[in-house]
């Protein structure tokens, strides 16, 4: 099997800075264990997998052990080579991802992303949670981690978390 794969440093115009990534167009999708198989073989943070054209794909991320859910550097790398290498001309790049959709589009020479947004609500406090951040109450939110609100930064700097029971 013959792959075109670009290493991209993102954040950086020069060689050897930034945030590297390895971007990988296919005509269409490979089976999971293959996708997994090249990005340890690449071994970088992660490895973006994109299938599409003309503005609209489908994106995927592997770290060398598991797929993500979500990749910033990676996904800007992979917009970076859609426009620069591979001459997509649109103005904004929607990906279709596991988080949802992510567009990207080109301000000037640069390229700007949105992220999805993840509003924290309201849930229970799970059990033995503020006893292993040592604080008698406060205000807890999720999304796909809890979140801890206190009324200043005095409780911040008291606290004296019990990090094996979180």
């Amino acid at each position: 099997m013959e792959l075109t794969i670009f290493q991209v440093d993102a954040f950086a115009d020069s060689p050897f800075q930034g945030n590297p990534a390895a971007v990988c167009p296919l005509d269409a999708w490979l089976d999971d264990e293959r996708l997994q198989a090249i990005a340890e073989e690449n071994n970088l943070s992660e490895t973006a997998f994109v299938v599409g054209r003309d503005g609209d794909y489908r994106l995927r991320w592997f770290t060398p052990q598991v797929e993500v859910d979500l990749c910033g550097h990676a996904t800007l790398a992979t917009a970076w080579v859609l426009i620069h290498k591979l001459d997509d001309a649109s103005p904004v790049l929607r990906f279709a991802t596991r988080s949802g959709e992510l567009s990207v589009r080109r301000e000037g020479d640069s390229l700007a992303m949105d992220f999805p947004a993840k509003r924290p609500e309201p849930c229970a406090t799970p059990d033995g949670l503020l006893e292993a951040l040592g604080i008698a109450e406060a205000e807890v939110l999720k999304t796909d981690d809890y979140l801890v609100v206190v009324d200043d930064e005095k409780t911040i700097a008291a606290l004296a978390p019990d990090f094996a029971r979180l």
